[in-house]
């Protein structure tokens, strides 16, 4: 049976990761979770699963917490998520948390040689350098959670690296793919939460709306597969039937499919090199859907896009400001306190004031990911 922690517990991922563990109770069970301070939510699956170590964003919520459950080891804060991923009896660590957080827990885990299913991709984002170099150093593979990157990932299987010709990433367009720039001012939180396929997290649906995911993607892609930017296409695929493609050096192209619901690479990751059974997942029926749309994608429609591609080109810490300043911006979004364009516009002007340090080690990576933060909240005041 494999023990799995699992970071970022309450977040969308992490509870279609739960019920994948719910399906499978004879293969998995729940070691360790780590979730932030919502403890109504976090109190029935602490119950249900039981888990041995249990992680909370602060002090104060570990303390509420201790006055409901003494039946499990509690900690806090990234010290408390490095305990639940390096732990002994973990065997597979689900990093789900949102943003940069799950950084120094990655590469502890990595180190401590644990199997990692990634599905935060800012962590890539932030440092693909320091985590690839670790996992290559440490023999560890990364195993993605995004359907994107777990498409590629079976397409490649019993594939050479060297026979890629490029990678073709779908993206469906997000909840304001059919507006114009002008239709976007005003444009209200719930308008941006309504995605027209995928259901997902508060930050990564903003973060579709404004295409900033699909760039996220496009980086963590560069640093997964070791691929150059110039062999990666973003292309706008409506229906989300085909989760991405791989083209090979003699124009084969090899796609994987499947209707759009994360528990199949979640329960991929979990389980590979093996599959089994997913009931609870709709089976596709292309008979029903008929046709595939395909569009070319407008920079100038979703300058978001252009910026994450200018940044993982320009590497380095270009790429640590870009992320750091869209989890504020979208944040500032959702908070009411900036308009949608805005977000583009506050990223935009991080990137082009930072000079870049290329190969930063972590403490050069978390001490400009904090400044970028305090920065684009100081454009409130």
């Amino acid at each position: 049976m494999k023990q799995v922690s699992l970071l970022g517990a309450t977040g969308s991922i992490g509870l279609q990761t739960l019920e994948v563990l719910r399906l499978h109770k004879d293969e998995f069970s729940l070691y360790a979770m780590a979730f932030g301070k919502n403890i109504d939510k976090a109190l029935p699956l602490i119950e249900e699963f039981n888990p041995a170590i249990i992680v909370v964003q602060d002090e104060m919520t570990k303390d509420k917490l201790e006055k409901e459950v003494n039946h499990s080891r509690i900690f806090s804060g990234s010290g408390g998520l490095i305990e639940a991923s390096v732990a002994d009896s973990v065997d597979v660590v689900v990093n789900a948390v949102m943003g940069s957080i799950g950084l120094p827990a990655t590469l502890k885990a990595i180190e401590a040689k644990k199997s990692i299913a990634i599905a935060n991709k800012e962590t890539l984002v932030t440092a693909g350098h320091l985590v690839m170099d670790a996992a290559r150093k440490h023999g560890v593979e990364l195993l993605p959670v995004d359907s994107e990157h777990s498409a590629i990932y079976q397409c490649l299987n019993g594939e050479s690296s060297k026979d890629i010709s490029k990678l073709l990433i779908t993206a469906s367009g997000g909840s304001f793919r059919d507006k114009t720039r002008d239709q976007l001012k005003g444009v209200t939180v719930e308008d941006a939460l309504n995605h027209p396929n995928w259901s997902m997290g508060a930050k990564i649906t903003i973060d579709s709306a404004s295409m900033m995911n699909k760039g996220l993607e496009v980086i963590e892609a560069h640093w997964l597969f070791g691929i150059p930017y110039d062999q990666i296409h973003v292309i706008l695929h409506r229906e989300s039937v085909i989760h991405s493609m791989v083209e090979f050096v003699d124009r084969s192209v090899m796609a994987q499919l499947g209707t759009p619901d994360m528990k199949v690479p979640i329960q991929y990751a979990l389980t590979y090199p093996d599959r089994m059974e997913l009931p609870i997942t709709e089976q596709l029926n292309l008979e029903q859907i008929a046709a595939l749309h395909f569009e070319k994608m407008d920079f100038e429609r979703f300058p978001c896009l252009r910026m994450a591609y200018e940044a993982g080109r320009e590497g380095g810490s270009m790429t640590t400001v870009l992320n750091a300043a869209n989890e504020e911006a979208v944040q500032l979004f959702l908070e009411g306190r900036i308009d949608f364009l805005d977000i583009e516009y506050l990223i935009e002007k991080e990137l082009s004031k930072h000079q870049v340090i290329h190969s930063p080690d972590l403490s050069t990576i978390l001490s400009i990911d904090k400044r970028t933060r305090e920065q684009v909240r100081s454009h409130l005041k």
